[in-house]
């Protein structure tokens, strides 16, 4: 993937988009942190401990992980009719739709930490086109911060990692993308700059970011924050 600065603007040339879903194109922060809380609270759980280690993580990770003597299939089962079933709040983020609209889907997916069920449903719940293929939680054997997840998103568009742009918002979809071998531009939704340190652009949100098919390939333009932080090698 090439880059030309011109200024202070940053112009991609990625084959492919991997976009996460939760954060990214989809406002959902509400319905998440309401299920983990009345999960934790079942269970006898701090419910701030809950959520700060769901995030950006696979539900049966995170159960795994606080209650390890569960049966972790029955706990994501009910986890994800909670998140399906609460709705409140949940919308399709600013810019998605500006780039979504006039991108085919040969050059886009979806690599998200939510079940199938779950992330089709809010997708279709907050008006966005959801893609014949995506990659969630059901079909890879280990989650983000592990690269796995980008690496068949990058497959399911028939590209290697390198030809591919990650978009993010936690810090460990960040480090998923980053360990892939993508690049990977973050979103400032749920993440402080200097806890996306394995992005290699920060950007407040996707209405800074412009997308157009350029011949075989897309242009990306956008202008990043500023950070004090340094930004993890390509």
């Amino acid at each position: 993937m090439d880059s030309s600065p011109a200024a202070d603007v940053v112009t991609l040339h990625p084959r492919g988009i991997l976009f996460d879903m939760d954060g990214v194109l989809v406002s959902s922060i509400g319905s998440v942190e309401r299920t983990w809380e009345a999960w934790a609270k079942a269970r006898g759980i701090d419910p701030a401990l809950a959520i700060r280690t769901a995030h950006g993580r696979r539900a049966i990770e995170t159960v795994r992980q606080l209650r390890p003597d569960l049966n972790d299939m029955e706990e994501l089962a009910w986890l994800e009719r909670m998140e399906i079933a609460d709705t409140g709040g949940l919308a399709m983020l600013a810019g998605v739709e500006r780039i979504l609209e006039n991108l085919p889907e040969k050059y886009w997916t979806v690599v998200t930490s939510a079940t199938e069920p779950l992330a089709r449903s809010r997708m279709e719940y907050s008006g966005i086109r959801v893609p014949a293929r995506i990659v969630s939680a059901d079909v890879v054997k280990h989650g983000k911060p592990d690269p796995e997840p980008y690496r068949k998103g990058a497959e399911l568009l028939g590209l290697s990692p390198a030809e591919c742009l990650v978009i993010e918002d936690s810090a460990s979809g960040a480090k998923a993308g980053h360990a892939a071998g993508c690049k990977v531009l973050a979103t400032l939704y749920s993440h402080a700059p200097d806890s996306l340190s394995d992005a290699d652009w920060i950007v407040h949100s996707l209405s800074d970011v412009r997308v157009r098919v350029a011949g075989d390939a897309l242009e990306v333009r956008f202008t990043p924050v500023e950070r004090k932080t340094s930004v993890a090698a390509g």
